[in-house]
């Protein structure tokens, strides 16, 4: 048979190309007549498989919340469950930071993402939180693991140590943090859980029963 004038579509092969110009070039570089250009076909044709913008979003969205792990919620302790979720939530999120702000903005009916919220709310809840509690450590862990994701701390730093010498004493040793980044993050990160999940243990042990 002839081979198709017209490369085949699938909703598959347009997410992965929305998302490597998304992971290239940011948000403001996805367009539908860019994606459409790179897939070989014209706009119009992606609107048969997405009929907006958005619902491409939504699901590349929905494809990255799918990798984020919450069944220690159903086999472990809440604080394991809230270890696991963030750690691969903070990972998804890593690999494809430009799609953050997006993503921030809510589950709002991407199925991945509402599976998430679920498990993490229900197990917080059976663990004996109540569930207004279970909704502000859910929306906590999220502000977390967005800061954590959208950008890197030490990365932030010049490494001219000429830059802090004199007018910035105590950032004598400043120059020094771009060259260790993956390593202060990593560790400020776990810092940031470890001390997050021993307040939440100290507060609900003075929960009333």
């Amino acid at each position: 048979m002839p081979r198709p004038s017209t490369p085949i579509l699938s909703r598959d092969r347009i997410r992965a190309a929305a998302l490597e110009i998304i992971d290239r070039d940011g948000l403001p570089g996805l367009s539908m007549r860019r994606l459409a250009a790179g897939l070989g076909v014209q706009a119009p044709s992606l609107y048969s498989h997405f009929a907006t913008k958005d619902e491409l979003l939504d699901d590349v969205c929905d494809q990255i919340m799918a990798t984020v792990d919450v069944s220690d919620f159903e086999r472990a302790d809440w604080q394991t469950g809230i270890r696991t979720w963030a750690r691969s939530y903070r990972a998804a999120l890593a690999a494809h930071p430009n799609i953050v702000p997006f993503l921030a903005g809510g589950p709002a009916r991407r199925d991945s993402a509402l599976r998430v919220a679920d498990a993490v709310h229900g197990g917080l809840v059976r663990a004996g939180w109540p569930p207004k509690f279970a909704t502000m450590i859910g929306a906590s862990t999220k502000y977390l693991v967005l800061g954590a994701a959208i950008g890197s701390f030490s990365r932030g730093f010049e490494d001219d140590a000429r830059v802090y010498n004199d007018r910035y004493p105590n950032l004598s040793q400043a120059h020094r943090l771009a060259e260790h980044a993956d390593e202060i993050d990593q560790g400020s990160f776990e810092l940031a859980l470890d001390s997050f999940l021993h307040g939440l243990a100290a507060r609900l042990a003075d929960l009333p029963s």
